[in-house]
């Protein structure tokens, strides 16, 4: 039995990741591997609310196409879905997102076009069938649409619209759900004003506030954008720090917490057609700033990128990335690459054996068949030439020894589509304890939607020791003692009689660096004595503290020894003989 659930997250390595040969297999037959188009977008989303991953492909000509839907059948084959408004609607489209935006329990869509076209909004009926509705604000303007993404910006429980352009006036569209069917177009702030040639966008909680940042990929040698959450509705203008005044031609950006430190941490994709084009990451340090990697084969491959996307598609307790190259000369090959535990990449030639493409566009991964191993799409495009119409590229997932765990959420006063909900999970992975993180989003990269079903690698353990799970709405829970190779569907308003627990605020002077004095929640099974010890960097303990907690949540405030004095990170231990814990904390 679990003594004790002890809400810090902690700093863990996880160890080397499993090299299985052929852990994917490329599917040579369906209606998704033989169907030829123009393709943009991948989009794993469950239409039909029957447990299984649906997948989408929008189609992006210049004289227009129709899109793909492929229903999943329930054994991880697809089905092309016909004679509906989503398939049958002609269009020059680009991007695609999917989240339900009148909160009735399923997916809805906008996908966008180019080429001076209206973009196209398709309301789900509740069966996995679409009607487009062609008098909602956000499918009124004719623009030059690359993609879109949905988030609750202001966290009143409905989902907003943001819309990239990379032409025409330039401009991006927010729009605000009024709650009644209907948006608002917002025409103040930066994030409306700003005109630049803008591919990406990505709603993240990067400062972990509980409100939804933006970033916004922009190509041809600008700067990419960012616009920090006020909380009030209002967004202020990040304009300092590598993410903003790096200018290399960015198509795409993921986040994922590649370290495994509790923050997500940033992956962009740029375009090989630029001079100097290589791709880049940067880890969050968790005071706001950001740093880049120079090293390893995810930032020094030479590609024409145009998406990515994060997925621990090995089971081992780390996320991996995948990226995708198109309209480059010559042959093209996509990128997929293994994560060593602590954020480094190494460049994966084993996993897949043919990564060759004429040309690929979006990029995301999905469980179809539900054994809890992601599989991975590529949208293929013609790279230019219309003599070039390929089917997409579909890799089967064929698993291995490793464990897993999957987080389904559905929001009541939260969007029902949980966008914006974190979910942390603890385990010990090969002896370790590991806390993995991850954020509900409905964009994982340009023209890319990954599976909005949080899905944990699990290695080795046969259990979380703990999930926290913070819903958008304020409504933070912990589960203990779960067993591993499930899939956990979880209501916020089924989340009464589950113990609350803080678990963004465990330093209420968040954000981070704090001035001194530390505020933290303790979560205890039962009453114990526990050692509080800040270390430095180099694990050097620099102050130290005995406290007694009781059964349940227990507040203790803390001034640690020469407190004002310290400046940079350090991080914050809680031990006893059962328990050892620690979060990173940044003292300014």
């Amino acid at each position: 039995m679990m003594k004790r659930t002890l809400l810090l997250l902690s700093l863990a390595v996880s160890q080397p990741a499993w090299l299985f040969a052929q852990l994917f297999t490329k599917v040579t037959t369906g209606p998704v591997v033989t169907t030829a188009g123009d393709s943009r977008s991948v989009n794993f989303v469950d239409v039909n609310n029957d447990g299984w991953e649906d997948l989408f492909i929008s189609n992006g000509p210049q004289d227009g196409d129709h899109n793909f839907l492929y229903l999943n059948n329930g054994d991880g084959s697809f089905s092309s879905l016909t004679n509906d408004d989503i398939v049958t609607t002609n269009g020059a489209y680009d991007g695609a997102t999917f989240g339900d935006y009148d909160n009735d329990g399923d997916p809805d869509a906008l996908v966008v076009t180019w080429w001076g076209e209206k973009n196209h909004f398709f309301r789900n009926e509740g069966n996995g069938t679409f009607t487009e509705d062609v008098t909602i604000t956000p499918a009124i303007p004719n623009t030059y649409s690359e993609t879109a993404a949905w988030g609750d910006y202001d966290l009143d429980g409905w989902l907003d619209l943001y819309v990239t352009n990379s032409d025409g006036d330039f401009k991006n569209l927010l729009y605000h759900n009024n709650g009644d069917g209907t948006f608002t177009k917002i025409i103040s702030g930066a994030q409306s004003t700003d005109a630049k040639t803008s591919r990406g966008a990505t709603w993240i909680d990067f400062d972990l506030d509980g409100d939804e940042d933006l970033y916004v990929a922009n190509e041809s040698g600008q700067p990419n954008n960012f616009y920090m959450n006020d909380g009030d509705g209002a967004f202020t203008k990040v304009i300092t720090g590598p993410i903003v005044s790096d200018t290399r031609s960015t198509m795409s950006a993921s986040w994922g917490d590649i370290d495994n430190d509790g923050d997500p941490d940033l992956y962009t994709a740029n375009s090989g057609n630029f001079v100097g084009a290589k791709n880049q990451l940067y880890v969050n340090n968790g005071d706001g700033t950001f740093t880049e990697v120079t090293t390893g084969d995810a930032v020094t491959d030479a590609g024409c990128s145009f998406s990515s996307a994060f997925e621990d598609y090995d089971n081992d307790g780390d996320l991996d990335l995948a990226v995708s190259n198109g309209f480059c000369n010559g042959s093209i090959t996509n990128f997929l690459y293994l994560n060593d535990g602590s954020g480094h990449f190494t460049r994966d030639l084993s996993s897949i054996s043919d990564l060759a493409t004429p040309c690929s566009y979006g990029v995301a991964f999905g469980d179809v068949n539900n054994d809890g191993f992601p599989e991975l799409v590529f949208a293929t495009c013609n790279n230019n030439d219309p003599n070039i119409n390929s089917p997409d590229i579909f890799y089967l997932n064929n698993g291995n020894g490793n464990h897993w765990l999957k987080v389904k959420l559905e929001g009541s006063s939260s969007n029902r589509s949980a966008i914006g909900a974190k979910v942390r999970v603890k385990a010990i992975i090969n002896g370790t304890p590991v806390w993995q993180y991850r954020e509900i989003t409905s964009q994982s990269g340009y023209c890319s939607q990954n599976s909005m079903i949080a899905h944990f690698g699990m290695g080795d353990a046969l259990q979380a020791d703990s999930i926290l799970i913070q819903f958008p709405g304020d409504a933070d829970s912990v589960l203990i003692n779960i067993g591993t190779n499930q899939q956990l569907n979880i209501k916020e308003a089924s989340l009464t009689g589950i113990a609350p627990v803080h678990a963004s605020c465990l330093l209420q002077c968040f954000p981070n660096p704090s001035g001194g004095s530390l505020s933290i929640v303790l979560n205890s099974e039962y009453s114990q004595q526990i050692k509080l010890r800040l270390l430095n960097i180099n694990g050097v303990s620099v102050s130290e503290m005995n406290f007694k907690v009781v059964e349940g949540k227990n507040f203790i405030q803390w001034n640690p020894d020469h407190a004002d004095s310290l400046s940079g990170i350090y991080f914050l231990e809680a031990a006893n003989a059962e328990v050892n814990e620690k979060i990173k904390v940044n003292f300014k």
